[in-house]
């Protein structure tokens, strides 16, 4: 076994650091190929996305090991720096894996993994270009993640997005047209904002590359301050409004519910990315070395993230939609987080990167639960009411209908054929989902809420009126999550009488498990995960290894200058 690891770190090191781009041209190669196929190849393009997003983990994983191979006691560990154009940093765009990057890499590519399988049961026929949008959407997400340029961000951003426009129309229906034009409307509006701040901030400092924004901030001068924290703040808003923070949420939860369940699944990761986003900039442009602008905005950022908490709170108890349920748990996980990035401390940061990876699994798992849960208890109907009909979306190229769409392989019924223990998984599932959620033990969701608790209190003088609001609110978010939860499952599993049995294709009951089984998989292995976290969490309050290991990536030798030439 031994052996067997030195090997894989030989190969890793051999490969790096042309690995980091592998998340990015994978799903961009993928989405191609499959674009140059016709709609009535569903299948073989099924097949390859399930393909690409194995392999699109697998390389995630590898980069995860290879950033943590060097280095096993707290610090900074490898990073990987990739020159896309081999111009050296700042005058070139980089791509950068280190501990953060790589984590919210993989942890995309279990859930688009997932999602993708799970789509191939019904979802992929419910309208065109699903599997090439959803490669689009990954390719957008690990861009945003690896990028260490603002601008780029940007351009990463807006793949994201434009992918996320017809994954979110997937299916039509009035509901999702709706909600579909809220969507558009508030990320073009955002998209709007991030090029006004980015533009701000390039004419104040000069760059546009994430580790030389800090330095660059800490030297201007006191009258180009003012303008730098305004570009800031624009910028800010953009990140804001996509993280689903207060007040900029309100187009989340209609969104959310009125996609199609697989894309609400890998929807929990966009509204990381915002945060994602927040917690990466913020630590390099206003680290404790940015001088009068250290901590710049650090009141807001809790505050903001407060309201989320309380709105997403109070949302969740209030409502009695089960898609709704899921959405407002989203929302509840991003206040959460964005408060407990604003607290500044690394040891809540630590507990709140485990937080995220427990939730957004879970939420994950939530929105394809709840897809089983009601096409069984609603006999096939959706948001739209023409679904189960069969008449639309599923339609094939000529608009014609499918006779066979309701057929699996061995041209036997989807729907009907009795799975005994289909309600036990559904109801395990959905107490395992509610566990998670709410926080309790002994899963990890607990684990997570657990840890920035105690990393708060352990920093005695954070105990202030915020760090008691914050810890108020997450005690009493938990509590109103179980009750809406409880109250949902007695609904659902205990008061209505079971005509029929569920029935579960294994391509369905699949992903849900696994997504699942990766939660009992973070409690089993708390402890190295949360030394993950809390080296993570280091890093990124003492951004100095990140900068350096950016400016120190050397061009490569062209094959008419052996030395690699002199800096541009």
């Amino acid at each position: 076994m031994k052996e067997l690891a030195s090997l894989l770190d030989r190969l890793l090191e051999f490969g790096m650091p042309h690995l980091v781009a592998v998340p990015i041209l994978l799903p961009m190669f993928t989405a191609a190929l499959m674009l140059l196929m016709g709609e009535q190849r569903r299948r073989t393009k099924s097949a390859l996305s399930v393909v690409s997003g194995l392999l699109g983990l697998l390389a995630a994983l590898a980069l995860l090991r290879w950033v943590n191979a060097a280095d096993t006691g707290g610090g900074p560990g490898s990073i990987g720096v990739y020159l896309p154009g081999n111009w050296r940093a700042p005058f070139g765009i980089v791509l950068v894996a280190d501990r953060l990057s790589t984590m919210m890499v993989a942890l995309t590519g279990v859930i688009a993994l997932c999602a993708s399988i799970y789509s191939t049961s019904r979802w992929d026929r419910a309208g065109v270009h699903f599997h090439p949008l959803l490669q689009l959407q990954l390719m957008g997400l690990n861009g945003a993640f690896l990028t260490g340029d603002l601008f780029n961000l940007f351009v990463f951003f807006e793949v994201m997005l434009a992918a996320s426009y017809g994954l979110l129309l997937h299916g039509s229906g009035r509901l999702r047209v709706q909600a579909g034009l809220h969507y558009v409307a508030i990320n073009l509006a955002a998209s709007s904002l991030f090029l006004i701040g980015a533009a701000l901030l390039y004419g104040v400092t000069g760059t546009l590359n994430m580790a030389d924004l800090g330095p660059r901030i800490a030297q201007l001068a006191p009258g180009d301050r003012g303008l730098a924290h305004a570009g800031a703040a624009i910028l800010a808003t953009a990140f804001f409004a996509k993280a689903g923070a207060w007040p900029l949420n309100f187009w989340l939860v209609p969104a959310y519910s009125a996609a199609v369940s697989p894309v609400g699944a890998v929807f929990a990761l966009l509204t990381k990315l915002g945060v994602y986003t927040v917690l990466r900039l913020w630590s390099l442009m206003f680290a404790p070395d940015a001088g009068a602008s250290a901590q710049y905005g650090q009141f807001v950022l809790v505050g903001i993230g407060l309201a989320t908490l309380f709105v997403g709170a109070l949302g969740i108890v209030g409502t009695q939609r089960l898609s709704n349920l899921a959405g407002f748990s989203v929302l509840v996980s991003a206040g959460t987080l964005l408060a407990a990035i604003g607290l500044g401390q690394p040891a809540v940061w630590a507990g709140a990167l485990y937080y995220l990876l427990s939730s957004t699994l879970a939420v994950s798992a939530f929105f394809l639960l709840i897809d089983m849960i009601e096409r069984w208890r609603n006999a096939g109907l959706s948001i739209a009411p023409h679904e189960a009909a069969g008449n639309a979306p599923f339609l094939a190229e000529d608009l014609r209908n499918l006779d066979d769409v309701n057929l699996d392989d061995e041209a036997q019924a989807l729907y009907g054929r009795a799975i005994p223990a289909g309600v036990a998984f559904l109801g395990l599932g959905f107490l395992g989902c509610t566990l998670l959620l709410a926080g309790l033990p002994p899963l990890s969701g607990f684990i997570g809420k657990f840890a920035m608790l105690s990393g708060l209190i352990g920093e005695a003088r954070m105990i202030t009126s915020a760090g008691w609001t914050f810890t108020a609110l997450l005690i009493a978010s938990g509590f109103l999550t179980l009750i809406a939860l409880s109250r949902t499952g007695i609904r659902h599993f205990w008061t209505q009488p079971h005509a029929t049995m569920p029935s579960l294709p294994a391509l369905e009951v699949l992903p849900v498990a696994v997504l699942l089984a990766a939660c009992v998989a973070l409690t089993l292995m708390a402890e190295p995960v949360m030394q993950h976290a809390d080296a993570t969490a280091q890093g990124l309050r003492s951004p100095t290894a990140y900068r350096e290991a950016v400016f120190g990536a050397r061009q490569r030798p062209g094959p008419t200058d052996p030395a690699g030439g002199p800096a541009p």
